[in-house]
């Protein structure tokens, strides 16, 4: 037996307790100081168990070690059946049965989502203590430890008690249940000035709480101030709490006098300490509270002691904390009343490569050289409209803090909607939109909620920096299949077919911006256009644009071309229920050495450049190369 300083706590006696006696055989890294400790093995209690009295957000308190967010996670997780049961399963015949102590094995299994795939840990009983008590979190309860062991597995997991020193809720949240977690700073957004968004957000946290998803809060610590310490309002900085309830809380109509509204936008949160709760506007004891009857308050659970569980407003929420991790469970399932989304899923890495068509590691947007070096994912959007949720989560490098290297590197993502038949990695921003940039943070999880238009789109995931390898997943969810895949060719593969079918010599892209002054070709007035390119065997149609002469396409293609004297068609045709009309047409040449501007084409009748004119033009933007990887 040796001393050891741990966690500031001084010189003090070190020792592996177990819950019941069983032989030692896995030796875990704690401290790199304590590799070589010789372990003491006692029993902390003579009846322990998993659970007492089921599983709830109350069982946690921290201990020494500084992973307030890991609590807050675990407290978030308390309040879900299914998801704990899936971190841990067969919780029954884990339990200890003092009748049938035969059974005792003396270890425990956990499951953790870990980078896209359910892995199992597995432990032994033995716990941290110094004096016979735990060191680090254990439960209100003396003889329950399903909280001391899970946290011992995640630690395992991440490489080592110290491992967990400091981090992230959201991060421990998807490890425990595969959601998708998105981070919003609520000092940048403004929410406590705003009260529009702050209504939003409030109906947002409300359907993710309702839906079975998990929030836990922040409060960032302001320059020059210290860690963990309690303000006069109760509240402790630099400290994760998680979100226990989100409710509107309906006041009674006698009251209604003294308020502008019959009801209230509240939250329940919960200090992973067990104690030091919020003191203002409905804290446990204030006077708010006999404003509102028995009933409310039962319903509510409304309980009067420093358990750390406490009611806020949400205005005051915004108002006294920084951030918000809010992790949404998303239903993929086909049997539920709720919205269901499709989902994809990809692994992926950044890479090095001194060759540029091989580099995967080209950095963000600014960096214009090597940007299109990165990993690039296709997907479609078939609707009209359609709202895509998109996780990009980097690889856990928790492992490598103990040499200096486990921080997350900033990491975020860009989406460009790109030519309606492009299959092929992009090398050039021409025609293309962009029509989305994540935030770039250096947080494990990245997350972005867009609405995008019916078309293709490319997604390209990226470090900040050039030049930095790591692995990532990606995960895209829509509301019809997406087809999400990854470009991995350049060009067109030449194969012994190209020798007698021939290969393509040049490339060109084609953006059709509008069509104007078409024909009108009903009693309205309007026109239901549409325009059709073509290219030797190919064809691309845009969508209808409806009761219109003056049409917004935005439509973009790309032909890989063999024949490059043939012109390209772009013709205007106007959609008919038993047949379409055609109105127009113009022909391209598209050769390199066409300007790249937007131009405007008069449009013509069948035939040659030279056939008649005919009403209405398009306006267009045309790129050429003759080196299939430049465009």
């Amino acid at each position: 037996m040796i001393s050891v300083s741990l966690l500031g706590l001084g010189m003090r006696c070190f020792s592996w307790h177990v819950v019941r006696k069983f032989s030692l055989t896995e030796e875990e890294q704690f401290w790199d100081v304590l590799q070589h400790v010789e372990v003491e093995q006692c029993d902390l209690c003579q009846d322990p168990y998993l659970f007492v009295n089921g599983i709830s957000s109350h069982d946690l308190h921290q201990g020494s070690l500084g992973n307030c967010w890991f609590v807050a996670a675990c407290s978030c997780l308390a309040l879900r059946k299914t998801l704990w049961q899936q971190v841990i399963p067969d919780f029954q015949e884990q339990e200890w049965d003092p009748k049938r102590p035969e059974k005792y094995a003396g270890i425990f299994r956990f499951r953790f989502w870990c980078f896209g795939i359910w892995t199992e840990v597995v432990i032994d009983d033995l716990l941290p203590t110094i004096d016979g008590t735990l060191i680090y979190c254990h439960s209100n309860v003396e003889n329950e430890f399903w909280s001391a062991l899970l946290e011992k597995a995640y630690a395992k997991l991440a490489g080592s008690y110290e491992a967990l020193d400091g981090g992230s809720a959201a991060d421990a949240i998807v490890d425990f249940t595969g959601a998708v977690a998105e981070s919003i700073d609520l000092v940048q957004g403004k929410y406590s000035e705003t009260i529009s968004e702050q209504m939003k957000l409030f109906e947002d946290l409300l359907k993710v709480h309702k839906r079975g998803g998990l929030i836990s809060c922040f409060i960032a610590l302001s320059s020059g101030s210290a860690n963990e310490v309690q303000a006069k309002t109760g509240l402790v900085a630099g400290h994760a709490y998680s979100v226990t309830a989100v409710r509107k809380l309906h006041l009674g109509e006698r009251l209604t006098f003294s308020f502008k509204a019959e009801k209230l936008f509240m939250v329940r949160l919960r200090n992973p300490w067990g104690n030091r709760e919020w003191n203002g506007a409905w804290s446990d004891n204030s006077e708010e509270w006999k404003k509102v009857s028995s009933a409310e308050r039962k319903s509510l659970g409304l309980t009067v002691e420093n358990d750390g569980e406490f009611w806020m407003t949400f205005e005051d929420w915004c108002k006294n904390f920084t951030d918000v991790d809010i992790c949404r469970i998303v239903n993929t399932s086909v049997f539920s009343i709720h919205k269901t989304w499709e989902a994809k899923m990809m692994h992926g890495a950044w890479t090095k490569n001194s060759e540029p068509l091989l580099n995967r590691c080209g950095g963000c947007f600014d960096n214009i050289e090597t940007f299109l070096q990165n990993p690039q994912y296709i997907f479609d959007v078939k609707k009209t409209e359609d709202k895509v949720l998109i996780s990009l989560q980097q690889e856990d490098r928790r492992r490598s803090k103990k040499v200096g290297k486990g921080d997350n590197i900033i990491i975020g993502f860009e989406i460009f909607k790109v030519e309606d038949n492009r299959s092929y990695r992009l090398h050039k921003l021409t025609v293309q939109e962009r029509v989305a940039t994540s935030p770039y943070i250096n947080t494990r999880n990245v997350f972005l909620k867009k609405i995008l238009k019916q078309g293709r789109y490319i997604l390209i995931p990226t470090t900040y920096l050039p030049g930095i390898t790591t692995k990532f997943i990606l995960r895209l969810f829509t509301d019809v299949p997406s087809k999400l895949r990854e470009l991995t060719a350049d060009k067109p593969e030449m194969t012994c077919w190209s020798l007698l079918c021939g290969y393509p010599r040049r490339i060109t892209q084609i953006k059709i911006h509008a069509a104007e002054g078409l024909q009108e070709q009903d009693g309205s007035g309007g026109a239901d256009p549409y325009v059709l390119i073509k290219c030797e065997n190919q064809q691309v149609r845009s969508p209808v644009q409806h009761n219109t002469t003056s049409a917004i396409f935005n439509t973009q293609v790309i032909f890989y071309r063999k024949s490059i004297d043939s012109p390209i068609i772009v013709q205007v045709w106007n959609s008919n229920i038993l047949c379409d009309q055609f109105l127009g047409q113009a022909l391209l040449a598209a050769s390199p050495s066409d300007p790249g501007e937007q131009q405007t084409l008069q449009l013509r009748g069948r035939g040659s450049q030279e056939a008649e004119e005919v009403p209405g033009h398009i306006t267009i933007k045309v790129f050429s190369s003759d080196d299939l990887v430049e465009l």
